[in-house]
């Protein structure tokens, strides 16, 4: 199974689920797409299998993988400060792989019914929910 974690700015939170990822589960195949370079360094330091940056490599990559996990905003046009390209979020949003998003709200978008929790536990939840379903293949 591969997993695609997308990320920009600088990657703080793909690192983070990189990290969880590559702990709990030593021999998945995860790919760090990040916005830009550096994203994707901090996502390849955290334990990535391999990585690339930039608009082409996540929309070429989107639809190769099995599962894409990152926060809500990589579907969301100029997602990340403006980051996500329309390209890119249509990419992801048209891929087939499943897509585990955390709830992360920031700026004019509210996720109602979606319970706050810290990052941390975020990120928890979303590396167990990528372990069920790795059990289940």
């Amino acid at each position: 199974m591969r997993i695609a974690v997308i990320d920009g700015q600088g990657g703080g939170i793909g690192k983070h689920i990189v990290e969880q990822l590559r702990k709990r589960m030593p021999e998945l195949d995860i790919l760090a797409l990040g916005t830009n370079a550096l994203a994707t360094g901090a996502m390849l330091r955290a334990g990535a299998t391999e990585g690339a940056s930039g608009e082409s490599a996540i929309c070429f990559n989107s639809d190769r993988v099995d599962i894409i996990v990152g926060s809500i905003a990589v579907m969301m046009v100029y997602g990340l400060l403006g980051e996500i390209t329309p390209a890119m979020a249509m990419a992801i949003s048209a891929s087939r792989a499943d897509k585990l998003l955390l709830p992360i709200q920031r700026g004019n978008i509210q996720l109602i019914g979606v319970v706050r929790i810290p990052l941390p536990h975020q990120i928890e939840a979303l590396v167990t929910e990528v372990e069920e379903r790795l059990k289940g293949k």
